[in-house]
């Protein structure tokens, strides 16, 4: 049995009675159950204003601001404060490997560590309402917004910036800004709309959004992009903002979305009394996490999805984990799911069980 997809939505191997899919030859990576996030759990991390939260790819090294920064190396377990000055972060980055760090303070500077936080070196970056960060995945490409202003780049970790052509002036209140991997497609979300850049911030372009408070997420390409807004639904792109989709999320006052590097797997988190929700397929469809009721502002993942740590805001930070499946559940309930441009080979050897002899992309055991 053959099975292959190109669309966004991916396709659906269903399950008969007495039937399961063998799923540990895909790796941990692709057999991971993203419906049982049920583990969310409260870290050692004491109790903070926090604003923001980055990941590394792996998810093992985790930085968040608040009054202080502070980086866990085991994946939220324990947590260090790190000796970045006392002030009101407003954001933080982080490369790929978690050694490149970058963090704004609201009215103040940008701060940047290349030790996973061990220091940390004021930027010659203006005193400003930084509001979000972003960095490519070697971290030498850097892009920030202010609030009340503009948009500036950096093309070697921080050392030098400049600001975009991007509006800027009172009255342009930027909250959020994403990257891909190699940091040239850019997307950044205002309060009326989302703008996009294909060439590190040069140039920008407005998308066709509706008018909101835009916080967004990228895939590793840049192609997929999603955006909530407060009061508003998701909604999705496949063409790097070009076109946007309406998904079913509720219209809530989403305040922090992450995505993993194929832009499959997204988590969004609710301010003022909300949850945590995921989408495993692009934010066509979406489920609410187990994860208590909270004033939750940020969200990050590692790149395959796998791993979640969120942040309240006068609270603590969490952390779950998909679970690890090497069959999909037995019988009707269970099913096998693959991502856009997914495909696998199946082969039936008795009593209900199939073996996958070959698979290409992202596929996942329920």
């Amino acid at each position: 049995m053959r099975v292959s997809g190109v669309g966004a939505g991916g396709w659906i191997i269903a399950q008969n009675g007495g039937q399961a899919i063998q799923a540990d030859q895909f790796g941990a990576v692709t057999t991971t159950n993203w419906n049982a996030l049920t583990n969310w759990t409260q870290t050692s991390a004491p109790v903070e204003s926090w604003q923001g939260i980055a990941s590394s790819a792996d998810g093992t090294k985790l930085t968040a601001a608040g009054g202080y920064i502070f980086t866990s190396a085991n994946s939220g377990v324990t947590w260090t404060q790190t000796s970045a000055p006392g002030a009101w972060w407003g954001s933080v980055a982080s490369s790929a490997d978690g050694t490149k760090l970058a963090a704004g303070v609201i009215y103040g500077g940008i701060y940047t560590s290349t030790n996973s936080g061990i220091t940390w070196t004021q930027t010659s970056a203006p005193g400003a309402e930084w509001e979000s960060i972003a960095s490519s995945a070697d971290g030498t490409k850097l892009a920030v917004v202010i609030y009340n202003g503009g948009i500036y780049t950096s093309t070697n970790s921080g050392i030098t910036w400049i600001q975009t052509g991007a509006p800027s002036g009172i009255g342009i209140t930027w909250v959020s800004i994403a990257s891909s991997a190699d940091g040239t497609k850019l997307a950044a979300g205002g309060d009326w709309s989302v703008y996009t850049s294909p060439n590190s911030g040069v140039s920008w372009t407005p998308t066709g959004v509706p008018s909101g408070s835009w916080y967004i997420a990228s895939s590793a390409d840049g192609i997929k992009l999603a955006a909530g807004a407060g009061g508003i639904r998701i909604y999705t792109s496949t063409n790097s903002g070009v076109t946007w989709t309406q998904t079913s999320a509720p219209a809530t006052n989403w305040v922090s979305i992450a995505s993993s590097a194929d832009g499959t797997k997204l988590a969004a988190v609710v301010y003022n009394g909300g949850g945590i929700y995921i989408s495993t397929n692009s934010g066509v469809t979406w489920t609410q996490t187990s994860a208590p009721i909270k004033s939750w502002i940020s969200i990050a993942s590692s790149a395959d999805g796998t791993k979640l740590a969120a942040v309240v805001r006068g609270g603590g930070i969490y952390t779950a984990q998909a679970t690890i499946q090497t069959t999909t559940t037995p019988g009707t309930s269970g099913y096998l799911a693959g991502g856009q441009n997914s495909a696998i080979e199946l082969q039936y050897i008795g009593n209900g069980q199939f073996l996958p002899l070959s698979y290409v992309g992202t596929i996942s055991a329920y």
